[in-house]
């Protein structure tokens, strides 16, 4: 038990999918811990005990000011140097959602490439309202991502956001591909691209989740730590959803170690 990889999962006022992000990890081997924003404030050492950094899901602050952008600011401003220290040390970070959004602000996705910083943003939806339901995933298969190895050639996991909607440059956009940034795409039922809903948000090139230039910097809008049991599957009573696809998400993450 004492060898278990540790998983810090990082709490904050409105994050509300803290319970699920910790349970995920701990059925896919590893043992977590829910800590608030404030206590590692106050010990930034804590970080130091633990192998994977997981900012959940939820509506951080109340997602006043943007998505993300309170917590984003409090991370940037009280605990940068030990998260780029966190980084540095070949460890993992996993984004979900609001954790995504928080990612992107904080700026440690999509990261740094050789010669500057990437831009990107996660704004509106292009329906302009808040998207709730199941989406088809696509692996790319030339992704550095460490969480999205070895994922089959589509995945099957909920949205729940309004601000999810991917935006970059076109020049940052080739170099995020080029780089093996792009992780995960959505596609619609055969695994093709489509437009509206099986892209829920407009993202550009439908990205759905990206990595940072090392792999080991995960950010995605759908939700893995909703389907990590076959009954989470909203057809599970006819016989689908075994086995759960977002398990194999956090069991990657836990296997780096």
């Amino acid at each position: 038990m004492e060898n278990r990889v540790k998983v810090l999962v990082l709490l904050a006022a409105g994050v509300n999918c803290d319970r699920e992000t910790a349970l995920a990890f701990e059925l896919a081997g590893a043992s977590a811990d829910r800590v608030h924003v404030n206590d590692l404030i106050e010990c930034p050492g804590l970080l130091a005990d633990y192998q994977i950094l997981a900012l959940p899901g939820g509506f951080s602050f109340g997602d006043d000011i943007a998505s993300g952008q309170v917590l984003a600011r409090k991370l940037k401003h009280r605990l940068a140097a030990p998260i780029a220290d966190f980084v540095s040390q070949g460890k993992l970070v996993l984004g979900i959602c609001n954790g995504f959004q928080v990612l992107v602000k904080l700026g440690l996705l999509p990261g740094r490439g050789p010669n500057r910083p990437l831009q990107a943003a996660l704004t509106f939806n292009a329906s302009a309202k808040f998207e709730d339901r199941w989406v088809h995933l696509k692996p790319d298969a030339g992704s550095k991502c460490i969480f999205t190895r070895g994922l089959k050639s589509a995945i099957y996991l909920p949205v729940r956001h309004g601000e999810g909607r991917f935006v970059i440059g076109d020049e940052d956009l080739t170099a995020l591909r080029a780089a093996g940034q792009v992780a995960v795409r959505y596609v619609d039922a055969a695994g093709d691209s489509g437009d509206y809903p099986a892209n829920p948000n407009g993202s550009i090139d439908d990205i759905a989740g990206i990595c940072d230039p090392t792999g080991r910097v995960f950010g995605l809008m759908p939700h893995p730590e909703v389907f990590v049991r076959p009954t989470q599957h909203p057809r599970w009573t006819r016989g689908e959803g075994a086995p759960p696809d977002g398990i194999e998400i956090f069991k990657n993450a836990v296997a780096f170690f």
